[in-house]
């Protein structure tokens, strides 16, 4: 399979609409393609890489995949429908800007028999350079075999309420429909222009179509992710393996998954971890508003907090703690989104403007780094907003070189400890045995202590000097050694421009294996994106 190469020192791109420019009767799009990229060979962890793309739109097409009339699925009707609204003026701006729209409701060609542009498809002359099995489904493609699939959709993916789900299916009977494949045409809200578009399901068609129109890029919409836009004939697997410049358009999509089944994570995370593993293995993706400007389509039902991990330390492997967490605890109430250090480049967060430009939460766990420009700006700017602001550990000196000159080209900031954490971190004491923690005085009602049993809560790192705190501060956990004064260990704050902060110096290794340090955490991040506790 063609593989794309991404640099890692990348061009600003904003998140403005997609830029056509006219050369002639060419109009050229400007995509913002994202694409996970692995950090180092083997190390399991990713950078979020975009790059902008220029497209021809006439070389490009819009494949619509099993937008369906009505589905067994009673949720994933009301996905569907919710969608598609949105999902017809991504196909209009691009059908006229000359882009070539397919539709590809599977099963329903009988539905479209004498439809213009179900006729128009037949008449295509067959290609002769048809790759093998392109009329097949495709289960896997060999970059695949890399990574692990990461949701359990062996019982179908049905995320109905049991009691709906029978009323549907009794709806679905009285209406004459079969409740195990109800549809019988695309749904009614995407517009078919009969003048200009394509009906088909069939691979080899569609690939004859290609050839005939000359479309070497190709953005697949519709459902369902995990299943149909990967694996039809003429899904992302197929076209990717067979040298399309092909996208999946990430907000113009939805999975089957149910959230009782592994990793049990919304169903909306259930999608967005089907995203990662296409953006890792398959092809990159884009998302609407690159044609329609705005903001990205979200389903309605989707409350999620949009929360990024900043992860740049080498001593306490947060890089692996934070995402293990993450996965195990914040998979229902956030849309997660992971930054880590470029290891051939101390002082880059590769891909950090745009994942703080989209959080609503940053959850920070860096060790003196300087950052360039752009990267730098863009956490000032998220500090700015008033947006919240979690620390562990190495935090209140993530971007300190101890007032050593920066290397050219980088930025650090000295004071962020003060400016945003309210600390004042001044070193630590030596290794010692572990790190006795009490609630402060005070704090035992503060809903970051709800259900976190202190008994089972130690540090297993060395005890930072922190004292005296920022008056804006209220110390919550307060820790002790032997021989030597405590210290606040963990506290909240509010910082100048109003934005709620939780920093805590536990965040050992060790300090993860404890259910009271994973149930802190959960909390602090409930309590900063104010949100009720689990």
């Amino acid at each position: 399979m063609r593989q794309s190469t991404f640099v890692l020192t990348l061009a600003f791109v904003t998140c403005g609409p997609l830029v056509l420019s006219s050369h002639g009767a060419e109009a050229h799009l400007e995509l913002r393609l994202r694409q996970q990229i692995e950090t180092e060979p083997a190390a399991g962890r990713f950078h979020s890489i975009w790059k902008v793309q220029h497209w021809q739109a006439q070389e490009t097409a819009v494949i619509v995949c099993d937008m369906w009339d009505l589905h067994h699925c009673l949720n994933a009707t009301r996905r569907g429908a919710e969608m598609a609204p949105r999902m017809d003026a991504v196909l209009k701006t691009a059908r006229d800007r000359g882009a070539t729209i397919i539709h590809a409701p599977s099963g329903c060609m009988d539905f479209y028999r004498d439809h213009p542009a179900r006729q128009r498809a037949l008449r295509v002359p067959r290609a002769a350079n048809m790759p093998p099995g392109i009329g097949e489904w495709c289960d896997r493609i060999a970059s695949e075999e890399n990574g692990t699939y990461p949701i359990d959709q062996s019982d179908g993916g049905e995320d109905d309420d049991p009691r709906e789900h029978r009323e549907w299916a009794d709806k679905l009977t009285k209406m004459g429909r079969n409740p195990n494949s109800p549809w019988v045409r695309q749904t009614e809200s995407l517009l078919i222009d009969g003048s200009r578009d394509f009906v088909s399901d069939d691979g080899e068609e569609i690939w004859s179509i290609f050839e005939q129109r000359k479309i070497e890029n190709v953005v697949l919409v519709g459902v369902h992710t995990n299943m149909c836009v990967l694996g039809r004939p003429f899904g992302l697997r197929q076209l990717s393996k067979n040298g399309k410049n092909v996208v999946l358009m990430r907000d113009m999509t939805d999975t089957m998954y149910n959230p009782a089944r592994a990793p049990q994570v919304s169903h909306f995370t259930g999608t967005d971890l089907i995203i990662e593993h296409i953006e890792k293995w398959v092809c990159p993706t884009i998302t609407s508003n690159q044609l329609l400007g705005g903001e990205t389509f979200r389903f309605r039902n989707d409350r999620r907090r949009r929360l990024t991990i900043l992860m740049a330390e080498r001593e306490y492997e947060t890089n692996q703690s934070l995402p293990a967490f993450a996965r195990r605890h914040l998979g229902r109430q956030f849309r997660v989104h992971y930054v880590f250090a470029n290891p051939q480049q101390r002082n880059d967060l590769p891909g950090v403007a745009e994942a703080v430009q989209d959080a609503d939460v940053l959850l920070v766990s860096v060790r003196r780094r300087a950052l360039p420009s752009r990267q730098m700006e863009a956490i000032r700017q998220f500090v700015a907003s008033g947006k919240p602001v979690v620390g562990i550990r190495t935090a209140n000196h993530a971007f300190s070189l101890r007032g050593e000159h920066p290397p050219a080209g980088t930025h650090v900031w000295e004071k962020f400890d003060q400016d945003v954490l309210g600390g004042n971190y001044t070193g630590h004491h030596g290794k010692s045995s572990a790190v006795t923690v009490n609630a402060a005085e005070g704090a035992d009602l503060h809903p970051i202590l709800d259900g976190v049993d202190l008994r089972e809560l130690s540090g297993h790192g060395s005890l930072y000097k922190v004292s005296p705190l920022h008056v804006t501060t209220q110390p919550l956990l307060v820790g002790s050694i032997p021989l030597e004064k405590p210290e606040p260990v963990a506290w909240v704050n509010q910082n100048p421009a109003g934005g709620r902060v939780f920093y805590t110096s536990l965040g050992h290794q060790r300090d993860f294996q404890q259910p009271a340090m994973n149930r802190l955490l959960a909390n602090a991040l409930l309590w900063a994106a104010d949100l009720a506790a689990r």
